[in-house]
Protein backbone atom coordinates (compact mmCIF):
# COMPACT_ATOMS: atom_id res chain seq x y z
CA UNK A 1 0.00 0.00 0.00
CA UNK A 2 1.02 3.61 -0.51
CA UNK A 3 2.90 4.98 2.48
CA UNK A 4 1.31 8.19 3.69
CA UNK A 5 3.38 11.16 4.83
CA UNK A 6 2.57 12.53 8.28
CA UNK A 7 0.72 15.82 8.40
CA UNK A 8 3.86 17.77 9.24
CA UNK A 9 5.71 16.41 6.22
CA UNK A 10 2.77 17.10 3.94
CA UNK A 11 2.36 20.64 5.28
CA UNK A 12 6.04 21.32 4.64
CA UNK A 13 5.70 19.96 1.11
CA UNK A 14 2.63 22.08 0.36
CA UNK A 15 4.41 25.21 1.60
CA UNK A 16 7.00 24.77 -1.18
CA UNK A 17 4.32 24.84 -3.91
CA UNK A 18 3.57 28.05 -5.79
CA UNK A 19 -0.09 27.05 -6.07
CA UNK A 20 -0.33 26.91 -2.26
CA UNK A 21 1.47 30.17 -1.51
CA UNK A 22 -0.14 32.68 0.86
CA UNK A 23 -0.55 36.25 -0.37
CA UNK A 24 -0.59 38.62 2.62
CA UNK A 25 -1.63 41.55 0.42
CA UNK A 26 -5.00 39.83 -0.02
CA UNK A 27 -5.57 39.08 3.66
CA UNK A 28 -8.30 41.73 3.91
CA UNK A 29 -10.13 40.68 0.74
CA UNK A 30 -13.27 39.89 2.71
CA UNK A 31 -13.51 43.57 3.65
CA UNK A 32 -13.65 44.73 0.03
CA UNK A 33 -16.80 45.46 -1.92
CA UNK A 34 -18.18 42.78 -4.22
CA UNK A 35 -17.14 44.78 -7.29
CA UNK A 36 -13.61 45.22 -5.95
CA UNK A 37 -13.27 41.47 -5.37
CA UNK A 38 -14.65 40.78 -8.86
CA UNK A 39 -12.06 43.17 -10.35
CA UNK A 40 -9.31 41.41 -8.41
CA UNK A 41 -10.42 38.00 -9.65
CA UNK A 42 -10.72 39.22 -13.22
CA UNK A 43 -7.24 40.70 -13.05
CA UNK A 44 -5.88 37.41 -11.78
CA UNK A 45 -7.56 35.49 -14.58
CA UNK A 46 -6.02 37.69 -17.28
CA UNK A 47 -2.56 36.32 -16.37
CA UNK A 48 -3.47 32.72 -17.21
CA UNK A 49 -3.19 32.82 -21.04
CA UNK A 50 0.36 34.16 -20.82
CA UNK A 51 1.33 31.28 -18.54
CA UNK A 52 -0.16 28.85 -21.06
CA UNK A 53 1.64 30.62 -23.92
CA UNK A 54 4.99 29.92 -22.26
CA UNK A 55 4.28 26.19 -22.60
CA UNK A 56 3.00 26.15 -26.20
CA UNK A 57 6.00 24.36 -27.75
CA UNK A 58 5.67 21.59 -25.14
CA UNK A 59 1.91 21.43 -25.63
CA UNK A 60 2.33 21.16 -29.41
CA UNK A 61 4.87 18.36 -29.06
CA UNK A 62 2.48 16.44 -26.82
CA UNK A 63 -0.38 16.91 -29.29
CA UNK A 64 1.71 15.58 -32.18
CA UNK A 65 2.45 12.47 -30.14
CA UNK A 66 -1.20 12.03 -29.17
CA UNK A 67 -2.46 12.49 -32.74
CA UNK A 68 0.09 10.05 -34.15
CA UNK A 69 -1.11 7.36 -31.77
CA UNK A 70 -4.81 8.10 -32.14
CA UNK A 71 -4.41 7.83 -35.92
CA UNK A 72 -3.31 4.23 -35.27
CA UNK A 73 -6.43 3.58 -33.21
CA UNK A 74 -5.12 4.62 -29.80
CA UNK A 75 -7.04 6.40 -27.08
CA UNK A 76 -6.60 9.64 -25.15
CA UNK A 77 -7.05 9.06 -21.41
CA UNK A 78 -7.16 11.82 -18.79
CA UNK A 79 -6.45 10.89 -15.17
CA UNK A 80 -6.77 13.16 -12.16
CA UNK A 81 -8.39 13.80 -8.81
CA UNK A 82 -10.78 16.51 -7.66
CA UNK A 83 -11.06 19.54 -9.95
CA UNK A 84 -8.33 18.24 -12.25
CA UNK A 85 -10.10 14.91 -12.65
CA UNK A 86 -13.44 16.59 -13.28
CA UNK A 87 -11.93 18.78 -15.99
CA UNK A 88 -10.55 15.69 -17.71
CA UNK A 89 -13.92 13.93 -17.58
CA UNK A 90 -15.58 17.10 -18.91
CA UNK A 91 -13.20 17.37 -21.86
CA UNK A 92 -13.60 13.68 -22.70
CA UNK A 93 -17.39 13.83 -22.49
CA UNK A 94 -17.54 16.70 -24.98
CA UNK A 95 -15.61 14.90 -27.73
CA UNK A 96 -18.40 12.57 -28.97
CA UNK A 97 -20.97 15.34 -29.68
CA UNK A 98 -18.33 17.73 -31.05
CA UNK A 99 -16.23 15.37 -33.14
CA UNK A 100 -18.43 12.27 -33.45
CA UNK A 101 -15.78 10.19 -31.71
CA UNK A 102 -16.62 6.86 -30.13
CA UNK A 103 -16.97 7.45 -26.35
CA UNK A 104 -14.17 4.94 -25.80
CA UNK A 105 -11.62 7.00 -27.77
CA UNK A 106 -11.29 9.91 -25.32
CA UNK A 107 -11.76 8.84 -21.71
CA UNK A 108 -11.60 10.59 -18.35
CA UNK A 109 -10.83 8.64 -15.20
CA UNK A 110 -11.17 10.34 -11.83
CA UNK A 111 -9.98 9.22 -8.43
CA UNK A 112 -12.98 7.69 -6.68
CA UNK A 113 -14.89 6.94 -9.88
CA UNK A 114 -18.02 8.65 -11.31
CA UNK A 115 -19.32 9.55 -7.85
CA UNK A 116 -16.29 11.83 -7.44
CA UNK A 117 -17.65 14.09 -10.18
CA UNK A 118 -20.09 15.57 -7.68
CA UNK A 119 -18.85 14.36 -4.29
CA UNK A 120 -15.42 14.47 -2.65
CA UNK A 121 -14.14 10.91 -2.21
CA UNK A 122 -11.84 11.05 0.79
CA UNK A 123 -8.43 9.47 0.30
CA UNK A 124 -8.92 8.48 -3.34
CA UNK A 125 -6.41 11.04 -4.62
CA UNK A 126 -3.71 9.59 -2.36
CA UNK A 127 -3.72 6.15 -4.00
CA UNK A 128 -1.30 5.22 -6.76
CA UNK A 129 -2.75 1.70 -6.65
CA UNK A 130 -6.23 3.02 -7.42
CA UNK A 131 -4.87 4.82 -10.48
CA UNK A 132 -3.17 1.65 -11.71
CA UNK A 133 -6.37 -0.35 -11.22
CA UNK A 134 -8.45 2.24 -13.09
CA UNK A 135 -6.04 2.16 -16.02
CA UNK A 136 -5.78 -1.64 -16.00
CA UNK A 137 -9.55 -1.71 -16.52
CA UNK A 138 -8.90 0.04 -19.86
CA UNK A 139 -6.24 -2.48 -21.01
CA UNK A 140 -3.74 0.16 -22.14
CA UNK A 141 -1.64 -0.34 -25.26
CA UNK A 142 1.40 1.44 -26.71
CA UNK A 143 -0.95 3.42 -29.00
CA UNK A 144 -2.73 5.04 -26.03
CA UNK A 145 -1.85 8.30 -24.32
CA UNK A 146 -2.44 8.96 -20.63
CA UNK A 147 -2.53 12.59 -19.48
CA UNK A 148 -2.08 13.00 -15.74
CA UNK A 149 -3.64 16.25 -14.53
CA UNK A 150 -2.81 17.80 -11.14
CA UNK A 151 -2.49 21.45 -10.16
CA UNK A 152 0.08 20.65 -7.48
CA UNK A 153 1.92 18.17 -9.67
CA UNK A 154 2.29 15.87 -6.66
CA UNK A 155 -1.14 14.18 -6.41
CA UNK A 156 -0.37 10.45 -6.00
CA UNK A 157 -3.31 9.36 -8.17
CA UNK A 158 -2.15 11.47 -11.15
CA UNK A 159 1.55 10.67 -10.71
CA UNK A 160 0.74 6.99 -10.23
CA UNK A 161 -1.39 6.96 -13.38
CA UNK A 162 1.47 8.35 -15.46
CA UNK A 163 4.04 6.00 -13.93
CA UNK A 164 1.80 2.97 -14.51
CA UNK A 165 0.98 4.03 -18.07
CA UNK A 166 4.67 4.36 -18.96
CA UNK A 167 5.27 0.84 -17.71
CA UNK A 168 2.53 -0.31 -20.10
CA UNK A 169 4.29 1.43 -23.00
CA UNK A 170 1.71 4.19 -23.41
CA UNK A 171 2.67 7.78 -24.18
CA UNK A 172 2.38 9.97 -21.10
CA UNK A 173 1.74 13.67 -20.51
CA UNK A 174 1.93 15.39 -17.12
CA UNK A 175 -0.03 18.64 -16.79
CA UNK A 176 0.56 20.64 -13.61
CA UNK A 177 0.72 24.23 -12.39
CA UNK A 178 4.00 24.08 -10.44
CA UNK A 179 7.54 24.05 -11.77
CA UNK A 180 9.79 21.03 -11.21
CA UNK A 181 6.81 18.82 -10.41
CA UNK A 182 6.92 15.09 -9.80
CA UNK A 183 4.15 14.71 -12.39
CA UNK A 184 6.10 16.38 -15.19
CA UNK A 185 9.23 14.43 -14.27
CA UNK A 186 7.32 11.15 -14.48
CA UNK A 187 5.87 11.87 -17.94
CA UNK A 188 7.25 11.75 -21.47
CA UNK A 189 5.83 15.24 -21.99
CA UNK A 190 5.83 17.52 -18.95
CA UNK A 191 3.66 20.65 -19.21
CA UNK A 192 3.91 23.05 -16.27
CA UNK A 193 1.65 26.10 -16.52
CA UNK A 194 2.82 28.21 -13.57
CA UNK A 195 -0.03 30.62 -12.85
CA UNK A 196 1.22 31.67 -9.42
CA UNK A 197 -0.55 31.77 -6.04
CA UNK A 198 -4.33 31.73 -6.03
CA UNK A 199 -6.64 34.52 -4.89
CA UNK A 200 -7.86 32.18 -2.15
CA UNK A 201 -4.85 30.37 -0.73
CA UNK A 202 -4.62 26.89 -2.22
CA UNK A 203 -7.93 27.07 -4.11
CA UNK A 204 -6.62 25.51 -7.31
CA UNK A 205 -10.02 25.39 -8.96
CA UNK A 206 -9.37 29.07 -9.77
CA UNK A 207 -6.40 30.08 -11.98
CA UNK A 208 -4.95 26.58 -11.99
CA UNK A 209 -8.29 25.11 -13.04
CA UNK A 210 -8.64 27.71 -15.78
CA UNK A 211 -5.14 26.94 -17.05
CA UNK A 212 -5.83 23.21 -17.08
CA UNK A 213 -9.09 23.75 -18.99
CA UNK A 214 -7.28 25.84 -21.61
CA UNK A 215 -4.61 23.19 -22.11
CA UNK A 216 -7.11 20.32 -22.24
CA UNK A 217 -9.07 22.31 -24.85
CA UNK A 218 -5.90 22.40 -26.94
CA UNK A 219 -4.99 18.75 -26.45
CA UNK A 220 -8.36 17.45 -27.64
CA UNK A 221 -9.28 20.11 -30.20
CA UNK A 222 -5.96 20.28 -32.03
CA UNK A 223 -5.62 16.49 -31.95
CA UNK A 224 -9.03 16.23 -33.62
CA UNK A 225 -8.00 18.83 -36.22
CA UNK A 226 -4.89 16.74 -36.96
CA UNK A 227 -7.13 13.66 -37.31
CA UNK A 228 -9.30 15.34 -39.94
CA UNK A 229 -12.30 15.88 -37.68
CA UNK A 230 -12.70 19.43 -39.00
CA UNK A 231 -12.77 21.15 -42.39
CA UNK A 232 -11.10 24.48 -41.84
CA UNK A 233 -12.70 25.70 -38.62
CA UNK A 234 -15.97 23.86 -39.24
CA UNK A 235 -17.04 20.89 -37.09
CA UNK A 236 -17.88 18.62 -40.02
CA UNK A 237 -17.94 15.56 -37.76
CA UNK A 238 -20.52 17.03 -35.37
CA UNK A 239 -23.10 14.50 -34.19
CA UNK A 240 -26.62 15.88 -34.75
CA UNK A 241 -28.22 14.46 -31.61
CA UNK A 242 -30.72 17.27 -30.93
CA UNK A 243 -32.55 20.06 -32.74
CA UNK A 244 -29.83 22.64 -32.09
CA UNK A 245 -27.17 20.35 -33.53
CA UNK A 246 -29.35 19.43 -36.49
CA UNK A 247 -29.69 23.12 -37.28
CA UNK A 248 -25.94 23.54 -36.80
CA UNK A 249 -25.30 20.65 -39.19
CA UNK A 250 -27.22 22.42 -41.93
CA UNK A 251 -25.40 25.68 -41.23
CA UNK A 252 -22.02 23.92 -41.40
CA UNK A 253 -22.87 22.38 -44.78
CA UNK A 254 -24.01 25.79 -45.99
CA UNK A 255 -20.82 27.51 -44.80
CA UNK A 256 -18.63 24.83 -46.35
CA UNK A 257 -20.41 24.69 -49.70
CA UNK A 258 -22.54 27.79 -50.25
CA UNK A 259 -25.29 25.43 -51.45
CA UNK A 260 -29.00 26.20 -51.38
CA UNK A 261 -31.24 24.88 -48.62
CA UNK A 262 -32.79 22.40 -51.04
CA UNK A 263 -29.41 21.06 -52.12
CA UNK A 264 -28.29 20.76 -48.50
CA UNK A 265 -31.41 18.78 -47.57
CA UNK A 266 -30.86 16.41 -50.50
CA UNK A 267 -27.22 15.91 -49.56
CA UNK A 268 -27.98 15.20 -45.91
CA UNK A 269 -30.76 12.80 -46.90
CA UNK A 270 -28.35 10.97 -49.22
CA UNK A 271 -25.74 10.61 -46.48
CA UNK A 272 -27.92 9.74 -43.48
CA UNK A 273 -27.29 13.16 -41.98
CA UNK A 274 -23.49 12.88 -41.97
CA UNK A 275 -22.22 16.44 -42.40
CA UNK A 276 -18.78 15.54 -43.76
CA UNK A 277 -20.28 13.17 -46.33
CA UNK A 278 -22.88 15.73 -47.34
CA UNK A 279 -20.20 18.37 -47.95
CA UNK A 280 -18.28 15.90 -50.09
CA UNK A 281 -21.32 15.02 -52.22
CA UNK A 282 -21.87 18.72 -52.96
CA UNK A 283 -18.28 19.90 -53.45
CA UNK A 284 -17.05 16.67 -55.03
CA UNK A 285 -20.10 16.02 -57.16
CA UNK A 286 -20.37 12.41 -55.98
CA UNK A 287 -23.23 10.32 -54.61
CA UNK A 288 -23.62 9.20 -50.98
CA UNK A 289 -21.98 5.76 -51.27
CA UNK A 290 -19.02 7.21 -53.21
CA UNK A 291 -18.58 9.92 -50.58
CA UNK A 292 -18.51 7.27 -47.85
CA UNK A 293 -15.91 5.24 -49.75
CA UNK A 294 -13.67 8.22 -50.48
CA UNK A 295 -13.74 9.31 -46.85
CA UNK A 296 -12.92 5.81 -45.68
CA UNK A 297 -9.99 5.64 -48.10
CA UNK A 298 -8.85 9.08 -46.88
CA UNK A 299 -9.11 8.02 -43.20
CA UNK A 300 -11.78 10.64 -42.64
CA UNK A 301 -9.84 13.63 -43.98
CA UNK A 302 -12.29 15.67 -46.05
CA UNK A 303 -9.64 17.65 -47.93
CA UNK A 304 -7.94 14.45 -49.05
CA UNK A 305 -11.30 12.95 -50.08
CA UNK A 306 -12.10 16.09 -52.09
CA UNK A 307 -8.76 15.83 -53.86
CA UNK A 308 -9.48 12.19 -54.66
CA UNK A 309 -12.94 13.03 -56.01
CA UNK A 310 -11.38 15.62 -58.34
CA UNK A 311 -8.81 13.13 -59.55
Amino acid sequence: MTSMPNHGDLRAELETLTTEAFRPELSDIDRLSTLEIARLMNGEDTTVPAAVAAQLPLIAAAIDGIAERMARGGRLVYAGAGTAGRLGVLDASECPPTFNTDPSRVVGVIAGGPTAMVTSIEGAEDSRELAAADLDALSLTADDTVVGVSASGRTPYAVGAVEHARKQGALTVGLSCNAHSALASAADHGIEVVVGPELLTGSTRLKSGTAQKLVLNMLSTITMIRLGKTYGNLMVDVRASNEKLRARSRRIVALATGASDEEIERALAATDGEVKNAVLTILGGVDGPTAARLLEESEGHLRAALAASAG
